[in-house]
């Protein structure tokens, strides 16, 4: 029987990308949304993968949400945090909603999920956490005080709770994409991506939302139980952390 793999924010740009590669590894996906039906039943229609619409700032929701994937699919194995949204400003302008849409939706998500499967994955002694973090986590970003400090803390999150996990079979991991390639990046100016944010990627291009559903599909894998704590950095040598 195949593992069910739940992957939030799993409809769109990275998310989706992550979702089709598990699908096709032979996972059962799950794949989460906040808002966009549109584009959550056309992902659904084109791939077959389910879909669940809820808020990861709600620990109630979460709950709700996963009880529901559970009784349809079966028990959740694995588990990516992918969801995450930005709220950009300078620091002498952001507003405390900018700060706490961004600290609830990317740092307090990843507890309102695992929290849920955590019990589970121990007494099933399996399970696998990747949190989909950030480079600007890793080096920060001016203008990103709010999204570079949940970022942050995704990693500290992802590093105390595999230490908890290795006992238990449970593994966390976490990966730091750069400048990838989706709907978000290609929105900035041709101009700006040109001569300001490619000159700075070593290989010379965008990544692919396929570069990092490899590499989930990679830490997702039952004989990858070795690698926990661990932090992949997938930016095209843009930064070594």
């Amino acid at each position: 029987m195949s593992r069910v793999a739940l992957v939030t924010g799993g409809t769109r740009g990275i998310g989706a990308a992550i979702s089709m590669a598990l699908r096709n590894a032979g996972y059962k996906v799950a794949a989460t949304y906040a808002g966009n039906e549109e584009k959550a039943r056309a992902f659904h229609e084109v791939t077959g993968i389910s879909v669940y619409k809820w808020d990861v700032t709600s620990y109630e929701d979460c709950g709700k949400g996963i009880a529901k994937v559970e009784a349809e699919l079966g028990p959740v194995e694995i588990l990516v945090n992918n969801a995450g949204i930005t709220r950009d400003a300078m620091f002498h302008k952001m507003t405390p909603q900018q700060w706490n849409e961004v600290i609830n939706t990317n740092l307090t998500g990843l507890f309102n999920m695992t929290h849920h499967v955590w019990q589970g994955m121990r007494d099933r002694s399996f399970g696998r956490v990747i949190n989909i973090s950030s480079i600007n986590g890793q080096k920060g970003q001016m203008g990103q005080a709010n999204y570079s400090a949940a970022k942050a803390g995704d990693l500290g999150f992802t590093k105390a709770l595999a230490q908890e996990g290795a006992a238990k079979n449970i593994t966390v991991n976490a990966i730091c994409p750069g400048y990838i390639g989706t709907e978000m990046v290609l929105a900035v100016p041709e101009k700006v991506l040109n001569e300001r944010i490619i000159p700075q990627i070593p290989v010379g291009r965008l990544g692919e939302p396929e570069e990092i559903a490899r590499a989930v599909v990679f830490l997702a894998a039952d004989d990858a139980g070795f690698i926990t704590g661990s932090t992949i950095s997938a930016n095209g040598g843009q930064f070594f952390a």
